[in-house]
């Protein structure tokens, strides 16, 4: 309230301001904030309070955002649900029943309850597009190193985790991320060249001529009969305002892709967290991640090397896609919200792995490293969001935003609210 009180003071005065200037803002609690509580969804850091502000918290500060608190996260990000042992699970405003997803579950719920119009987020995995998908609002995880951050904190997952903007419409998505996206020294993989315009990119959108690829499932993953027609039907509306659409995908596989993934978190998971378990504080923290930690000092070294050869054939496989295509479309999650303090065993009938077989397709942008955006396309019969994906090429992000924006112009979703919110 102190820091609103000053923004309107700021204005009385004439002063000049930022783009942001005293807009509410939520940041996700993997971010560290100068004097707000950062807890990083750990016990281990309950009664922590930063003295410095993570770099995009800087930014959006210096755009004159205002933050009015912290959202719930995993411990350190690690799971797609946000669930962890500081207090009871996030829920979805849409069926408090059920998870808003993760791991900026709580940022993607204080947007679909209207508590606030602008949330941070942060993707290693699906992070900003899961709760996007699952709580029908807008989320971009950027091209990796297009949002600074500082690595050096927990959660980070250096080599696939991105920060980005997730909000209720695609223009205050752009206006976000054009203050939180730029260089900064503590993040030795943030890109050096100055942002796009982002917000002009909004301007007017047009889908004309942009050649799209579009795929109801990778690799045959399982994906639920109302989510692939809500997705289809999407792909028939770029195709009505002017895109071509054909369909196509990478030469990915899924499960391999998953195997990656998972090498490259657990390794990461193992090197961050071993100091604390030498000394004893495992009983402190999540069960599955110490279990991550343990599986991955088992390993040998030639495991990880070997993800990391892979890692460079499969970015390889994804632009080779963009040698062809400006965009690929395919579903965000192969399901809707499912119920808190569980985890889906079936999709379409079929088994599947509970772990992560619900998301099978936001990992293939972290994995290459681009522009990944989930926008609301619709509601299941039981009324719950669901999401379809663009990926963009490397470092477009500008056409993701685009495109976003002309698909929300002519299906707007942003009316559409929650009961009693």
């Amino acid at each position: 309230m102190a820091a609103a009180r000053e923004a309107d003071a700021a204005l009385a005065a004439g002063e000049e301001v930022g783009p942001l200037h005293g807009v509410p803002i939520a940041v996700k609690d993997l971010s560290a904030t100068k004097g707000i509580r950062t807890t990083y969804g750990s016990l281990l850091y309950k009664d922590r309070v930063p003295d410095a502000d993570e770099p995009a918290v800087e930014r959006v500060r210096a755009a004159g955002a205002v933050i009015v608190g912290k959202t719930n996260t995993p411990e350190f990000g690690h799971r797609l649900i946000t669930e962890n042992r500081l207090g009871e699970p996030c829920r979805n405003p849409w069926d408090v029943s059920r998870t808003c997803g993760g791991s900026s579950g709580g940022s993607g719920a204080a947007l679909a309850a209207r508590l606030v119009p602008l949330a941070t987020g942060s993707d290693a995995g699906g992070s900003i597009r899961v709760p996007a998908s699952f709580c029908g609002v807008y989320g971009i995880k950027p091209t990796m190193g297009r949002v600074a951050a500082d690595y050096r904190r927990p959660g980070g997952w250096r080599r696939l985790s991105q920060g980005g903007p997730m909000t209720n419409d695609v223009r205050d998505a752009a206006l976000l991320l054009q203050a939180m996206a730029g260089r900064d020294a503590r993040d030795a993989l943030s890109l050096r060249e100055t942002p796009p315009d982002f917000a002009a990119a909004v301007n007017a959108p047009d889908v004309r001529g942009l050649r799209i690829a579009f795929t109801e499932d990778v690799d045959g993953a399982a994906v639920d009969p109302q989510v692939r027609a809500a997705v289809r039907r999407a792909a028939g509306a770029f195709e009505a305002m002017g895109a071509r659409v054909e369909e196509a995908a990478p030469a990915v596989e899924t499960v391999k892709g998953m195997e990656l993934l998972m090498t490259l978190l657990l390794a990461d998971a193992a090197v961050e967290l071993l100091p604390a378990l030498n000394i004893g504080l495992g009983a402190q923290m999540s069960p599955t991640l110490v279990e991550w930690a343990d599986e991955a000092q088992s390993w040998p070294l030639t495991r990880y090397v070997s993800a990391l050869r892979d890692l460079e054939w499969r970015r390889s496989a994804v632009a080779d896609l963009f040698d062809v295509y400006d965009l690929w479309l395919l579903p965000t999650m192969a399901t809707t919200a499912f119920e808190v303090g569980t985890l889906p065993e079936r999709v379409d009938g079929r088994e599947i792995d509970p772990r992560w077989e619900f998301s099978p397709f936001c990992m293939h942008a972290n994995l290459a490293g681009n522009p990944a955006a989930s926008i609301p396309c619709g509601f299941s019969g039981d009324r719950l969001p669901i999401g379809l994906q663009l990926v963009g090429r490397l470092g477009d992000e500008a056409t993701v935003l685009r495109a976003s924006a002309a698909y929300e112009q002519a299906h707007p979703w942003a009316h559409a609210r929650p009961e009693g919110f």
